[in-house]
């Protein structure tokens, strides 16, 4: 039986009940004409098949939320479980530019995005970004698929829990 904690306002208890819904973990990157910029995001969603549409959210003010709002196109990584220390590098605070982060890793440039792509994720999409939307403190951006670079056949995701990348038992 879950245990249950009375219902509260606070900032604490909503971040904590924020962190109790699990996620997949993506890594978005972007190529700005001085250097390639990356960060992990969990708050990441399919919105619509047709027209293929997805939502990434970051946080306002952020060096990617700012690229974000001025270019259009990026990249998002669906990653695999096996890519904890790979989504570990790019949510590190005052890390370098994507391109050391992904250095000695099998990587691609998008042909749509130009934003570097590391292989062996579960997925990669390249996007352009159709809307913009200013969200307290974080940024959505709606995007238009405009490529799938490819898509692994099998594998599991990586996923975040209570600020954790717990590995699951999967069939």
């Amino acid at each position: 039986m879950t245990e249950r904690v009375a219902p509260s306002r606070s900032g604490p208890a909503i971040a904590d009940a924020a962190a109790a819904f699990a996620s997949g973990v993506t890594l978005v990157t972007v190529a700005d004409g001085r250097d390639d910029v990356g960060t992990t995001v969990s708050a990441f969603c399919p919105v619509s098949r047709e027209p293929p549409l997805v939502l990434v959210s970051l946080i306002a003010g952020s060096y990617p939320a700012e690229l974000l709002g001025r270019l259009d196109r990026f990249a998002v990584t669906v990653l695999a479980a096996d890519q904890r220390a790979l989504a570990g590098r790019f949510a590190a605070s005052g890390r370098p530019g994507a391109r050391l982060l992904l250095d000695g890793l099998a990587h691609r440039r998008g042909e749509h995005s130009g934003a570097l792509i590391p292989d062996g994720g579960l997925a990669a999409m390249e996007c352009e970004a159709t809307q913009r939307i200013e969200a307290g403190d974080h940024l959505l951006v709606v995007a238009r698929v405009l490529n799938v670079p490819y898509l692994a056949e099998s594998g599991h995701p990586l996923i975040r829990f209570r600020s954790k990348y717990p590995v699951l038992p999967l069939p």
